[in-house]
């Protein structure tokens, strides 16, 4: 039998405790059904104490807002606002929530790509900042202002910087290049839009790039002195997500499955993915072409460290684009979600069945669906923990794909085959850790009336150091 690569993902005390705990683990499974989503969110004060700590070096001012979408509980609403940091919203639904947990609308922001009516309304009742991406959001919110006889608090969104003389496209925001203009037409001029009260510029670019993010500040930074000149002053500049953050523990791990990865859909090993998926990768003519499209589950820089290195960058003047900021009077403000959410869950279900399939190889499936634990990129690449509940087998190492269930070929949870000490029984749980940040509920579904997955917040504050599966509140009753 070949060596898989194996690709293992740093891990939490609070983790081991509770996958040592098996028998607490299948009474929450017996309640709650399988899987089981169970969140921890006493990690959220380092993650947030790790980009905090980069500001207060800086000596800038800055708020640093939890962006939601990246994880739909409650419990890590509740934690973030605990320890000072604002809410990003993206939707009616997520901002009515806030709102009805008590955080004030000062607290809150709205980022939504579509801003419906209702949306809107309540954002400006209550004077939340609405992060504008296009002329018809500002004609919806100037109507919705002029009715409620207030003024709406808004940032522009800008995008379309140039990166190496290349223009970086984005289907959101405003074009950097026409945004001084719009505004001279809009408001210095015409007062179209006089019930709308600038406040600073916002961008969240796609990828992970330091250089990208260090060139759209400072190409704000530039605009910001535009708009100064026509009498706009702005408050703050928005940096948005995307900041990198590691989940393995070694990077020769990572190097060395990127390697099996490229040999395998060139034929020159056997498959090491589902179908010899590449990931991105792909033979043509007999060349490997394209490029990896997964997370970067590798990082040696990430959160306050990315941070740190963009805030560094320095200009042709010689500035960083710290002391430009600060020279400036501007606040920073970002929105980290996957981050933020760094050692927060784990993600719990149970073996269901186990089969060979035509080509040979170990089927495990498992009581859930792919849309429970979906990546938006290619695929998660950590290797699970299983929890055997009997030790009657013989340890015999098996190679297996977990599998899903949806009535869909593609309902694979792992395109990797992942290697087992001994295949796994039915009723044997396998633990999926680090979930919080985009895998629990990004892209998760309903079909087949399948429920969706109970999200659990286990407080670990226990008198006898016991876990007991009363500790573990279901995060709908918060």
């Amino acid at each position: 039998m070949a060596h898989l690569p194996t690709l293992t993902p740093i891990t939490s005390s609070w983790m081991h405790e509770l996958m040592d705990a098996t028998g607490v683990l299948n009474q929450l499974l017996e309640k709650h059904g399988s899987p089981i989503n169970i969140h921890q969110t006493d990690v959220m004060d380092e993650n947030y104490e790790s980009y905090h700590r980069v500001f207060e070096e800086a000596g800038l001012k800055h708020k640093i807002f939890f962006a939601r979408k990246a994880n739909k509980t409650r419990g890590v609403v509740q934690k973030a606002h605990s320890l000072g940091m604002g809410i990003d919203t993206a939707s009616y639904q997520e901002y009515s929530q806030c709102l009805e947990m008590g955080i004030p609308g000062s607290d809150l922001i709205v980022t939504a790509a579509v801003k419906n009516r209702g949306l809107i309304e309540k954002a400006v009742r209550n004077g939340s900042l609405l992060v504008l991406d296009n002329e018809d959001e500002c004609i919806q919110v100037q109507e919705i202002a002029k009715e409620e006889g207030k003024r709406a608090n808004i940032a522009f969104r800008v995008s379309g910087f140039l990166i190496r003389e290349t223009k970086l496209y984005s289907r959101f925001g405003f074009d950097i290049e026409t945004l001084s203009t719009f505004v001279d037409d809009n408001f210095s001029e015409s007062g179209r839009f006089d019930q709308l009260t600038y406040k600073g510029l916002h961008f969240h670019l796609n990828g992970y790039s330091i250089e990208e993010r260090s060139i759209a500040l400072s190409q704000c930074l530039a605009l910001s002195k535009q708009l100064s000149q026509k009498g706009f002053q702005t408050e703050f500049i928005d940096i948005g997500g995307g900041i990198l953050m590691n989940y393995l523990k070694y990077e020769t791990e990572w190097d060395n499955f990127s390697l099996q990865l490229r040999r395998a859909i060139s034929n020159k090993i056997d498959p090491i993915t589902f179908d010899n998926q590449g990931f991105g990768l792909q033979v043509f003519g007999g060349a490997l072409l394209g490029e990896l499209k997964t997370y970067p589950f590798w990082n040696y820089l990430s959160k306050g460290d990315f941070l740190r290195k963009i805030l560094a960058h320095k200009s042709s003047s010689g500035d960083t684009l710290a002391q430009q900021t600060k020279n400036l009077g501007i606040e920073i403000r970002m929105e980290p979600g996957r981050s933020m959410l760094d050692q927060v869950g784990l993600t719990a279900a149970k073996v269901a069945f186990r089969k060979k399939d035509s080509r040979g190889d170990w089927l495990v499936g498992l009581e859930m669906n792919m849309t429970q634990m979906l990546s938006g990129s290619a695929d998660f690449m950590l290797d699970p923990f299983v929890i055997y509940q009997s030790d009657d087998e013989e340890e015999q190492s098996a190679e297996v794909y977990f599998t899903g269930a949806y009535c869909l070929e593609r309902d694979v949870l792992l395109k990797r085959k992942i290697t087992l000490k001994k295949l796994p029984q039915v009723g044997d749980l396998v633990i999926f850790v680090n979930t919080a940040g985009y895998m629990m509920h990004f892209f998760e579904s309903s079909a087949h009336l399948f429920p969706l997955a109970k999200n659990l917040i286990w407080n670990r504050l226990t008198e006898n150091g016991r876990i007991d599966s009363a500790h573990f509140q279901n995060d709908e009753n918060l």
